[in-house]
């Protein structure tokens, strides 16, 4: 949402108290959608408790417990998806908020729509109802900048130039330079594919390329629309969602690119006016009707993402209620898909159990397995085989998180070797028999009090990065000096490049000279007793210092 202006309070008179009481705000069925401020700014204002399920459909809908300081571009961008959006009154005192749309189906179209998937204004869920008013009428000169952000999107929407005024050019959307959008994916706890972007990105506008990478420990995108306008329509109603709940946040901007050269059709990069283009080292060779069978399919039939994952309903997904049907319709479909994709190849696709191999059997434990798997998903049981003792078996809690840890730690040094990671062929990891002793090879994680995600919600979901040399430090006592840290974490075999508290104390980032060293640093100090009953928390950090 660049270039608008988000902090301005808009189309509150004198104080929000005045527009409702506080006694029908904390009622947990009022709607406070009767309530009208004039043009003329006199205080007639009609208040009625309704219950959304009594209540007429309507062009104003009402949104409530939205979180403080959303932005007006926020709430629009609720209904953008719909229709155009018509007038906007934001009650920021009362975390409310008042959305006209253009016809009285968008908004049938959009409550349908919202009723079957949860709407969420910065992961927190909001509540949008009819309200029994049939046009917003707002005093235009208190609720100037919501009318210059309105104007700004309609500019966008009708391809024009935006429009010119002393308050609009302050705010106003400027127009699209490039039809090319850079995209990063914050918090991916799940997989993101190319045809998961271009599902999602397809419905504002005809995507022509693109290029998918990682940088600096980041899954980011190049995405080319074959119109600046379009690439400006998606940033708007895009940027700052999620793709599933609490996770897959897509942060987007425009590049400086103007056209992307790519040279292959594969995973990686996709030119979708090249259908020709080769494959290129390695990489398996696109079918498009196997793009097509696998990804759209039918999105009223296709079932929740990730569904065994149970807090992850998608957060850009779909209501099965027929023609209420949003631009962002197929993207929930797509990603489901796109997971069964990733996870397809072998019947046992839905495993939550992971092979482990070519470990260092004269250093490799349960417990280091379980702390390092636990980045990334909660382990529950751990075998080290007794015939083959470089392999592991390691149960997740599902098989997205067996999914997750497979794509992040494939390929990572652990104590001197490279690990393999793949799916097992087992749907379960096996207790040895009662009275049998196999070593100490086999462990039961289930009840352990370290795992990270537990806690439906938790904000460990929205901190889950690669390996990387840098390790994010927190529970650490105020009586804990940088020296202290230091030494802890020289002592595990590495050295320390570079440090840096955090302003309260309490967080640290650490700087390891290689990744692997950081890895080793995690697996013997995650859960570290500093004193005073203080555990330390390491994670794998996407800064740098």
């Amino acid at each position: 949402m660049d270039g608008i202006v988000t902090d301005v309070a808009v189309g509150v008179k004198r104080g929000s108290d005045e527009l409702l009481s506080s006694s029908l705000y904390n009622s947990p069925n009022s709607s406070m959608s009767g309530m009208v401020v004039t043009a003329n700014g006199n205080d007639n204002k009609k208040l009625r408790v309704e219950d959304r399920m009594d209540c007429a459909p309507s062009r104003v809908l009402h949104i409530r417990k939205m979180p403080n300081e959303v932005s007006e571009t926020e709430v629009i961008a609720l209904g953008l998806p719909f229709g155009k959006v018509t007038n906007i009154l934001m009650l920021k005192g009362k975390n409310q908020a008042f959305l006209e749309l253009g016809s009285e189906e968008a908004a049938i179209t959009m409550v349908n729509y919202y009723t079957a998937v949860t709407p969420h204004v910065r992961n927190v869920p909001v509540f949008i109802q009819y309200s029994n008013h049939k046009e917003l009428k707002t005093d235009s000169a208190l609720n100037q900048r919501a009318q210059a952000v309105l104007q700004a999107v309609t500019a966008v929407q009708s391809a024009s130039t935006p429009i010119s005024g002393t308050a609009v050019s302050e705010c106003a959307l400027t127009p699209a330079q490039s039809p090319v959008l850079r995209i990063i994916i914050d918090n991916m706890f799940y997989p993101v594919t190319l045809d998961v972007l271009q599902q999602i990105f397809s419905k504002f506008g005809t995507v022509m390329k693109i290029i998918t990478f990682t940088k600096n420990n980041q899954f980011q995108a190049l995405l080319q629309f074959s119109d600046p306008v379009n690439a400006q329509q998606a940033k708007l109603a895009l940027d700052g969602q999620n793709i599933y709940n609490a996770c897959c946040t897509l942060r987007i901007d425009f590049s400086k690119l103007v056209n992307l050269n790519v040279k292959y059709n594969n995973d990686k990069s996709r030119d979708y006016t090249r259908p020709e283009l080769p494959a290129g080292d390695g990489q398996p060779a696109m079918d498009p009707s196997v793009k097509d069978s696998s990804l759209l399919g039918t999105p009223s039939g296709m079932v929740s993402p990730y569904s065994s994952g149970g807090a992850f309903s998608s957060s850009l997904g779909f209501g099965q209620t027929g023609g209420a049907l949003s631009p962002l319709s197929a993207a929930a479909a797509a990603a489901a898909a796109a997971g069964r994709v990733a996870l397809s190849g072998v019947s046992h696709s839905n495993s939550g159990v992971l092979l482990v191999s070519n470990l260092n059997e004269e250093m490799v434990t349960p417990q280091s397995l379980f702390t390092l798997f636990g980045v990334y998903g909660d382990a529950q049981r751990v075998k080290i085989l007794y015939n083959k003792k470089d392999s592991a078996l390691i149960q997740m809690a599902d098989g997205n998180q067996a999914q997750l840890a497979m794509s992040h730690l494939n390929g990572q040094k652990m104590y001197g070797k490279i690990i393999r990671v793949t799916l097992s062929k087992h749907q379960t990891v096996q207790l040895p028999r009662e009275g049998l002793d196999d070593q100490g090879l086999t462990k039961d994680f289930t009840n352990s009090p370290l795992h990270r995600f537990k806690k439906p919600g938790s904000k460990n979901f929205q901190n889950i990065f690669p390996p990387s040399a840098t390790l994010h430090l927190s529970n650490i006592p105020q009586t804990i000096t940088e020296e202290d840290l230091r030494t802890l974490f020289e002592n595990s075999g590495g050295t320390v490049k570079a440090f840096k508290f955090f302003q309260d104390h309490k967080m640290a980032l650490l700087q390891m000279s290689t990744v692997e060293e950081a890895i080793q640093a995690l697996i013997d100090l995650h859960n570290y007793n500093l004193g005073d009953n203080h555990h330390l928390r390491v994670s794998f950090s996407k800064s740098t210092i």
